[in-house]
């Protein structure tokens, strides 16, 4: 083979193209690769021959004729970073529970065969060691599937004793408080359930699967006899039923011309819980008694509506009054005569009472807008009692008082002081002085608030 040829290398077959072989030179018009770190593992002999380092030796791993020695160990060491690159991602995907043992066994096999084959330079140990994190994680991993497994399986179990259990439940009511639409309806979702459970769920064993279904197809079928007894039972019941509607319905249609509102309401109210509770009479007869009832109760709650809809409109013209009191009473605000404000709102209040009512959908906001000024009124007045409070007022006189001797005292020992040459001492009541008088100050302001 002559020197301008390059070394032959086994390829490596990866799908992220890893090779070990002399490379070919890229076209001059290539877009330059990214800078590899892996390169600082490997060098170039002078005949172009790339070689990587592995702890204490080093081996040949290939050649790039005509490639510069940075090239050359630029192309080796982005082979390095692909197999390294793969064996991070087999790693990272060892932790995943998406991905199963199986499919982590075959990577790294593969893996495995790659890094065989593979000339490269970069750092190998760490390669290795990855490939051996896998290695001892996969055990790991199956042993968790395992579990996982035998998890699923008593899980699936307990589901689906749960669904025999509530079906048993549901057999077990007493006939008389049973729903027995709802229950019936619940009975045929647990059996979807149930058969969805087998589709889906893990498989449980023969004999658990068998003793389950025995006690689920018992109570199912407890269950559905309870049901005929229950309505053979009913049907002797609904020719009373039918009677106690009949005359319900004839008591509604007696009120349903009634204008005392209030009582005849409730009336209304009691005769529908009189209606729940006679029972059902048959489908045909219920629905017409049912209409003839609604009928009734609708035609009074017609007419009372319509009555308070015109009451509403009869109470419309003091609504204007009112708002204009409104405007009245708020002008009011903010107060700075408290008299004048009382009287002002005690003038408002009487020609509000005489206003009378208003419609129903304006009362909150009109008496809501009211209450803020006599609650402002209000405060206004607690305010200046607070003030004019003459325990309050004896305090504050009591307090300048004592400020107004504590100053003199004061004066009296600057001048002390001062007439003696000390003027540390001096200097010291000064200050105590100063602090006094700035107290007196404020103590005076409290006072004139009194009134005093």
């Amino acid at each position: 083979m002559s020197e301008d040829q390059p070394t032959p290398r086994p390829p490596i077959p990866s799908p992220a193209a890893l090779a070990g072989r002399v490379a070919p030179r890229p076209p001059a018009a290539a877009a330059p690769e990214s800078h590899s770190e892996s390169a600082r593992f490997g060098r170039v002999d002078e005949q172009g021959h790339v070689f990587v380092t592995v702890g204490d030796e080093e081996r040949e791993v290939g050649a790039y004729p005509g490639a510069t020695p940075e090239e050359a160990l630029q192309y080796f060491a982005r082979k390095y970073d692909e197999l390294a690159a793969s064996a991070d991602l087999l790693e990272t995907r060892l932790a995943s529970p998406e991905v199963s043992a199986k499919e982590v066994a075959d990577g790294l096999k593969t893996l495995k065969e790659h890094i065989e084959q593979a000339n490269v330079v970069g750092d190998i140990p760490a390669l290795l060691a990855t490939v051996e994190r896998v290695e001892a994680g996969l055990g790991a991993k199956r042993a968790t599937e395992t579990a996982q497994r035998q998890a699923a399986r008593a899980a699936a179990a307990a589901e689906r004793e749960a669904i025999v259990a509530e079906a048993e439940a549901i057999a077990d009511q007493p006939p008389g408080s049973t729903q027995w639409k709802q229950s019936g309806d619940r009975m045929r979702a647990l059996l979807e359930d149930w058969k969805r459970h087998q589709r889906t769920a893990a498989k449980l064993d023969k004999p658990t699967e068998s003793a389950l279904w025995h006690r689920f197809s018992h109570a199912r079928n407890t269950f559905d006899k309870a049901r005929r007894v229950w309505f053979a039972e009913l049907e002797t019941t609904r020719a009373d039923a039918k009677h106690d509607k009949q005359q319900l319905v004839a008591e509604a249609e007696a009120l349903s011309r009634s204008t005392d509102w209030g009582p005849t309401a409730r009336a209304y109210k009691q005769l529908m819980d009189r209606w729940r509770a006679a029972g059902r009479a048959s489908r045909s007869d219920d629905d017409a008694l049912w209409e003839r009832f609604r009928a009734a109760q609708d035609a009074f709650f017609t007419a009372k509506d319509e009555a308070a809809a015109a009451e509403d409109e009869a109470f419309r013209g003091n609504l204007a009054v009112k708002e204009e009191l409104l405007v009245e009473a708020e002008a009011i605000l903010p107060i700075t005569d408290l008299e004048a404000a009382k009287a002002a709102l005690r003038s408002v209040q009487d020609r509000w009472e005489a206003a009378g009512k208003v419609p129903r959908a304006d009362l909150e906001r009109v008496e809501k807008r009211m209450r803020r000024v006599e609650n402002a009124v209000r405060e206004a007045e607690d305010a200046k009692w607070k003030t004019s409070n003459p325990e309050v007022a004896a305090r504050a006189r009591s307090m300048v008082d004592q400020l107004e001797a504590s100053v003199t005292a004061t004066e009296a020992e600057v001048a002390k002081a001062e007439a003696a040459g000390n003027e540390k001492k001096a200097s010291a009541a000064r200050d105590r002085l100063a602090a006094q008088q700035q107290w007196l100050e404020q103590a005076r302001a409290g006072l004139d608030e009194f009134g005093g």
